[in-house]
């Protein structure tokens, strides 16, 4: 049964027979006819095979194929035949197989639900992959990082991860189609989550172009035409899902139905159509039928929304968002138990009310610590792997050098010899060396910037938070101006939490630069300050550098912050000259100016000057007192 050739005796006797033989052994166990003990018996045939040729990467493949099954088909018996091929790969120093020993070891752990360990192999995977030149295992390395990272609503570094799966898939040779879209995907999500819909509708867009079957095709324009409702173009919407709810596609079932029935829903509820209801329940039989519960929880909050409309049905309201509530809870999912609380909040009265609102506060204060700590996880994570990079490449280069000097005692011809390769290993040891202090400082300016987040949260957001608390518990809920001032001040505190997002958000340093740019320094304008821009269309913003564009944007930045906390200025003038092959940049306003030398450290206009200096540029302040601010400062193009 287990023989590879119709002579189970013939056993070739050359490496290019037996090579042959084995892929014959591997491909049959590849069969769908076979149990998973028969291919088990015909990949350890091969590897018996291998064995016998001494060659390193033949065996390796089989105990690949071998941890391969064990993980899909024994996974109760997995672990030990993955931590051998691991092992093995390693004391062959083979960085293929090594890598594919690590993804083996991050699927074991991802279908345990053992993320935080799955997300550390996977992490390494990566790492080894591309270090192998093997595009395609980078690609699926990081789209399984990425699902555990949206799974932890991560979805910032989600984001990075998909962006840099972007520059992978053109170089693999298979799955183009399917990667890009998934990618695309991905992206779509990860930027609707942090509220940049026209973004997120570029790249979900993006993602139909490259499916071609029609649940993908469905599951992408359900996508899309949601975006289209959170952009407040409902008809646009409606022109999508009423298409897709009219499909007689065989392949429509529950899971694609449900959706488009509660995304029809919430169309029609942004128009005030009365047509929501019909499809809100329509979304829950649906989802009843199917025994889905997760799927209920959103059926339940989006009935909640609908009654939530109307003064007369709030009690209908606050019945489905106790079920949305209750659901959420029994299954764990933190976000939508905190949407359920907001309704109960506005649903409910006097002290019930207060009760409730007090327990969103405290769950959204929880989730945002869970969420820090998981996004502080990932980059402790991958900061590890590289000190632990760093580490074997010590060794790697002591163990080199002994082997040099135990060289040069026996043959001084040698000694020539020796001190190159010491010098050439020193100069990658430096360059590695560099290259890990630069990522170590990546990684403290990711700290700084959390720290600064903090900060602005605690400084612009935790009074307004403590007063809406203080008047959700001392004032009348029932009375409706009351209510509306409570309102208010929850959108306000909501806007003031998206503008923090937004000023510590990935810079776009595309084509779009230029008007991102324009737009930063528009919002510091307000009914007290007139923030005027002159000749910023001079500037060749396409011929800089994203890193000295990065640095113009944060620079700017950081001064009219600095601006708007301390100089109490009416006007801001910025002009921008390119002159020879230099840019530069003026800044002033007529605020009270600097009143003493610690000024400039105490604001964070030290760090204005150090990201000047890092671009080979030149910076000069105005600090004469009572007479405004002054800055210039400039920079080879």
């Amino acid at each position: 049964m287990v023989s590879c050739t119709h002579n189970k005796n013939r056993i070739s006797t050359t490496t290019k027979l037996a090579i042959s033989e084995i892929n014959q052994c591997l491909a049959q166990a590849q069969s769908d006819s076979l149990s998973p003990e028969q291919k088990l018996e015909f990949i350890r045939q091969s590897q018996i095979l291998a064995k016998k040729t001494t060659i390193d990467s033949l065996i390796l493949k089989t105990y690949n194929k071998e941890a391969e099954l064990y993980n899909s088909d024994f996974p109760n018996r997995a672990l030990p035949v993955l931590k051998d091929f691991e092992k093995l790969a390693i004391a062959k120093k083979d960085t293929l197989y090594i890598a594919h020993s690590y993804l083996n070891l991050g699927e074991y752990y991802y279908y345990l639900k053992q993320n935080n360990t799955a997300l550390i192999y996977f992490n390494k995977s990566n790492v080894e992959f591309k270090n192998s030149k093997d595009s395609c295992n980078v690609v699926y390395s990081l789209l399984m990082m990425s699902r555990i990272l949206k799974e932890k609503s991560d979805y910032y570094d989600m984001e990075a991860l998909n962006t840099e799966a972007l520059k992978f898939i053109s170089s693999c040779d298979k799955n183009i189609e399917y990667n890009y879209s998934c990618v695309y995907n991905n992206l779509g999500v990860a930027l609707k989550q942090t509220f940049d819909y026209e973004k997120s509708l570029q790249y979900y867009k993006k993602a139909r172009q490259y499916v071609n079957d029609d649940y993908s095709v469905m599951m992408l324009e359900n996508n899309i035409a949601a975006v289209y409702t959170l952009l407040n173009q409902p008809q646009k919407s409606l022109d999508i899902l009423l298409r897709l709810d009219q499909s007689k596609s065989n392949t429509k079932n529950a899971a694609i139905n449900a959706p488009i029935a509660n995304n029809t829903g919430r169309a029609y509820l942004k128009m005030n159509d009365l047509r929501s209801l019909d499809y809100f329940l329509k979304g829950l039989r649906i989802r009843q039928e199917e025994n889905n519960n997760y799927g209920l929880i959103d059926c339940y909050a989006h009935l909640a929304n609908y009654y939530e409309t109307n003064t007369k049905t709030m009690g209908l309201a606050k019945n489905y968002a106790l079920k949305s509530y209750t659901e959420a809870t029994k299954l764990g999912v933190t976000e939508e138990r905190l949407n359920a609380l907001k309704i109960l909040s506005t649903t409910s009265y006097g002290k019930e009310s207060s009760d409730y609102l007090r327990s969103y506060f405290k769950l959204n204060d929880s989730l945002t610590v869970i969420k820090q700590k998981n996004k502080n996880q990932f980059a402790k994570i991958k900061y590890d792997f590289s000190v632990q990079m760093e580490q074997n490449l010590k060794l790697k280069t002591q163990e080199t050098e002994k082997d040099l000097n135990l060289a040069n005692s026996k043959n001084q011809i040698l000694v020539l010899l020796i001190l190159g390769i010491l010098s050439i290993g020193i100069t990658i040891f430096g360059a590695y060396y560099l290259k890990q202090k630069n990522k170590k400082e990546i990684l403290q300016e990711g700290y700084n910037t959390e720290t600064r987040i903090s900060k602005q949260l605690h400084d612009e957001l935790a009074n307004d938070v403590f007063h809406t608390m203080t008047f959700a518990e001392t004032q009348n809920l029932v009375d409706d101006t009351n209510k509306e001032i409570l309102l208010n001040n929850l959108e306000l505190i909501y806007k003031r939490t998206r503008n923090i997002s937004k000023e510590n958000s990935a810079i776009d340093t595309g084509i779009d630069f230029e008007l991102h740019l324009k737009e930063m320094m528009a919002d510091f304008s307000s009914n007290e300050v007139n923030v005027l821009i002159n000749g910023i269309e001079s500037v060749p913003f396409s011929l800089i550098e994203s890193t000295k564009k990065i640095i113009v944007y944060r620079v700017l930045q950081e001064l009219l912050v600095n601006m708007k906390k301390h100089s109490q200025s009416s006007i801001v003038a910025i002009s921008f000259k390119k002159i020879g092959q230099n840019i530069h940049i003026e800044y002033s306003d007529n605020g009270i100016g600097i009143t003493s030398d610690k000024f400039i450290l105490k604001n964070g206009l030290q760090n204005v000057e150090n990201r000047i200096v890092n671009i080979n540029g030149s910076i000069n302040f105005d600090i004469t007192p009572g007479k405004g601010f002054k800055v210039s400062f400039s920079f080879p193009v």
